[in-house]
């Protein structure tokens, strides 16, 4: 594609079309001459109609600098999917999801990301205008700490997925973290599609009572994961699928930057959504995101499936996380929570209690778990944690909750569902002791449910926590 140069201030507008089957990422280069002041973009194409069942035309955009666009984004500056037709950047401001900047003189490009094409070919129309003028001062970002007060070690409760409107979210920072403190939450995570813009933005949002850990929702078109808790202003590229081979050298730099990879939402159907990179190099996999659909149950069966073959074969068991992914009104920030055992409130504490699986999810801050296996000389572990016992050793389960009216507890373990009670009191609190041994069951996880009119339909859940691991780790 050809160059377009532009006049030290001057208005162009690039057109094109692009036919099915087209790139997941088309560049359009254009000129930027020194002395340019600001850079603005806006853009627009056709939606012809198509028949029913038929996907029409979704076209993403964002931009890269005189760096270049190769993998591993040296030259990204910016990326708004399709959630906005204009932006603009300069050196001392950018549109939310756009970094500010120093605008250098040379070849910059437009990423267009063609989401669905339709049968008819997606025709384009791009206005760039360049405005002349003396540079303005790039601000020193200040990002939020990495601890809060906390409470020494205890349970925190966050959430690790939400969006705000630096990507396709209607939420600023500020707004988030309101609702994040009055649903009871201790920790956030900064979860925008494709973008660290929102880093910097969150520093107010913090506080002595509220942990915000930065990250990125990576959007591929196999799938999507979340960089959780990086290092402020980590960029992670997205522009690749599982075919390419890159995702291993994706995960380690969301390792080397101090965060957990955690595929996001692996059953969902949305175009791109489900997960094609298998779960070798995750920390963690998100099994309930938003409110309880069938999505999340094939991704809780998926989950579990897995459990049975790492303690079988002697993997990893990977532990599970539940979030909101909350965009804008109605939806709910804290629905679901994860909630960790942490050695107190801070970023690297957090982290560790996700990796290790010392957590469960719940639907609100009302409802708490209890999960402990004890052996008969004392010894006990709860969730995430390992009792080392002889293969005969008799166990004692206990699960205490509350906050659960009229819910009922299960019991599952690599040998399927083996205890489930009936309704719980309207009180919400209720209890289940069980006698087991290593041998019956090398984990114990629980479940608890809402009641369900459609007699086996397990019921919509209300919590579950991670596993509760017996005996010695197989070979």
């Amino acid at each position: 594609m050809d160059t377009v140069s532009f006049a030290p201030a001057d208005t162009r507008t690039l057109r094109g079309t692009l036919p099915p089957g087209s790139p997941d990422h088309v560049y359009v280069p254009f000129e930027v001459p020194p002395g340019t002041r600001e850079i603005a973009v806006s853009y627009a194409y056709d939606r012809p109609s198509v028949p029913a069942g038929t996907p029409g035309n979704a076209l993403d955009i964002g931009v890269f600098d005189e760096r270049g666009t190769d993998l591993g984004g040296g030259g990204f500056r910016g990326w708004s999917g399709g959630a906005r037709t204009e932006f603009f950047l300069r050196a001392d401001d950018a549109t939310p999801g756009y970094l500010p900047g120093p605008l250098g003189a040379g070849t910059w490009h437009l990423a267009l990301g063609p989401y669905t094409v339709a049968p008819q070919g997606l025709s384009y129309e791009i206005t760039v205008t360049l405005t002349a003028g003396a540079p303005g001062v790039t601000p020193v970002p200040v990002y939020p700490p990495e601890r809060a007060a906390g409470r020494g070690r205890d349970w925190y409760r966050g959430d690790c997925h939400l969006h705000s409107w630096h990507s396709d979210g209607r939420r600023t920072p500020a707004e988030i973290a309101a609702l994040a403190r009055a649903a009871g939450l201790d920790f956030v995570h900064s979860s925008d599609h494709n973008t660290p813009a929102s880093h910097p933005h969150w520093a107010d949002a913090a506080g002595d009572d509220l942990l915000v850990m930065l990250g990125e929702e990576v959007t591929t078109r196999n799938g999507h994961v979340l960089a959780l808790g990086t290092d402020p202003g980590t960029f992670v590229d997205w522009r690749y699928r599982a075919r390419d081979g890159v995702f291993g050298s994706v995960a380690r730099q969301v390792r080397e930057a101090g965060g957990l990879v955690v595929p996001a939402h692996p059953c969902a159907d949305c175009v791109g959504c489900g997960w094609r990179f298998g779960f070798a190099e995750a920390d963690a996999v998100e099994v309930w995101n938003g409110p309880w659909t069938p999505d999340d149950e094939a991704a809780l069966a998926a989950w579990d499936a897995a459990l049975v073959t790492s303690v079988r074969e002697g993997g990893r068991p990977l532990p599970a996380m539940g979030n909101s992914d909350a965009h804008r009104d109605p939806d709910t920030v804290g629905l679901p929570q994860t909630v960790v055992l942490a050695d107190g409130l801070t970023r690297a504490a957090v982290l560790a209690g996700l990796r290790a699986g010392r957590s469960y999810v719940a639907e609100s801050r009302t409802v708490t778990v209890a999960l402990t296996a004890t052996a008969p000389d004392g010894r006990h572990a709860g969730v995430g944690e390992r009792l080392t016992a002889p293969p005969d050793t008799p166990v004692t389960v206990a699960l205490e909750v509350t906050g659960s009216p009229r819910c009922s507890l299960r019991l599952v373990t690599d040998q399927g569902v083996l205890l489930t009670s009936g309704p719980l009191p309207v009180s919400g609190t209720g209890s289940l002791r069980w006698r087991t041994t290593p041998a019956q069951a090398s984990y114990v996880r629980a479940e608890v449910r809402h009641e369900t009119a459609a007699g086996p339909v397990p019921g919509v859940m209300a919590a579950f926590t991670n596993p509760v691991f017996l005996g010695p780790v197989r070979a």
